[in-house]
């Protein structure tokens, strides 16, 4: 790999070799080495720039959660521009909320939920990111809603006026990536799915997805088979039917060892004007920030993870109810 460090064999040995380092092995400095100073990183609750920051808020998550650990499960990549990469990784991680942080008191409750992060990194180092990580699983653990944790968050955060604003499109910032993802068949078939059902045809689910299909959802929640995938996307659409629904990157892979994959970065934007799986419909405008991870095998899509925050979602909402 042109300009990076000899000592990683491959760019998915690069992205889940410096997450360790960072995160586990507490080289938290090297962040100075491996990102950006000016980086943007995105995720559904907030934008933020350079490098300084992240090492704010990673030491802050490592205060609260000391024993963190991450296990990257998959890295699907594509070249991107200027000899650059992109990688789309998904973790699980195990943390135990060991001291008093954003998330409330010290429980001693121990957490697993998944993460996703899409990072364009070119001569060792990374400069854009797209974050998500499924909040959702993580406030239900420590027992609370959703809802009620983005109510006692912006709370927390000083009120409305003060709060932290979740990421919205129009207040995003442009960063080095200009890429879209590749033309990889295995991408393109899980676009067009993704794209059925938005446009409300949930018959490609019995078509296109193995029977003894395993999704993996928001809320740290496992379904099975045709009805599960169903009940979560149907759930999803109907709370928010006159949302526009928008691919913004995509990657599709084989790789030795490993089913044929792929990788998409989504959003749906628009009204809260459906009952579905976010309750009594509030009018209100919504962007989701979503990521999603499919694995193939003979008999259609078999595995699916598809992560999205639901404390982001609430969040804005009851800014714009007054429900705080």
């Amino acid at each position: 790999m042109k300009g990076f460090d000899p000592k990683w064999k491959d760019f998915p040995d690069y992205i889940i070799g410096i997450t360790k380092e960072i995160w586990e092995d507490r080289g938290i400095a090297t962040l100075d080495h491996y990102y950006g100073a000016d980086m943007p990183v995105r995720s559904p609750g907030s934008i933020v720039i350079g490098n300084q920051n992240v090492v704010a808020a990673t030491m802050a998550t490592l205060a609260e959660f000391p024993d963190r650990t991450l296990y990257g499960e998959d890295v699907i990549w594509c070249e991107g521009n200027d000899d650059g990469y992109l990688s789309s990784h998904r973790l699980h991680s195990t943390a135990t909320h060991t001291h008093d942080g954003v998330y409330g008191k010290a429980t001693g409750k121990t957490l697993h939920y998944r993460i996703i992060a899409d990072c364009y990194a070119r001569a060792n180092r990374i400069t854009d990111e797209w974050l998500v990580r499924d909040q959702g699983a993580i406030v239900r653990q420590l027992g609370w809603t959703p809802r009620e944790y983005a109510r006692d968050l912006i709370a927390r955060e000083g009120g409305p006026e003060t709060c932290i604003q979740p990421y919205l499109p129009e207040n995003d910032v442009q960063g080095p990536y200009a890429g879209r993802g590749n033309d990889n068949e295995w991408g393109q078939r899980y676009a067009d799915i993704l794209t059925r059902m938005m446009n409300a045809d949930f018959a490609v689910i019995p078509t296109e997805y193995d029977r003894a299909v395993i999704g993996e959802y928001p809320g740290g929640v496992t379904r099975q088979s045709h009805g599960g995938v169903d009940d979560f996307w149907l759930g999803l659409r109907a709370s928010f039917p006159s949302a526009t629904f928008t691919i913004h990157h995509q990657i599709g892979r084989e790789d030795n060892l490993m089913p044929p994959r792929a990788a998409i970065r989504w959003s749906l934007d628009g009204l809260h004007d459906g009952w579905g799986s976010f309750g009594t419909p509030t009018a209100k405008r919504v962007h989701i920030m979503g990521m999603t991870h499919a694995e193939f095998g003979p008999w259609g899509l078999r595995r699916e993870y598809t992560i999205f925050d639901e404390t982001a979602i609430w969040k804005q909402i009851l800014l714009q109810t007054g429900e705080v």
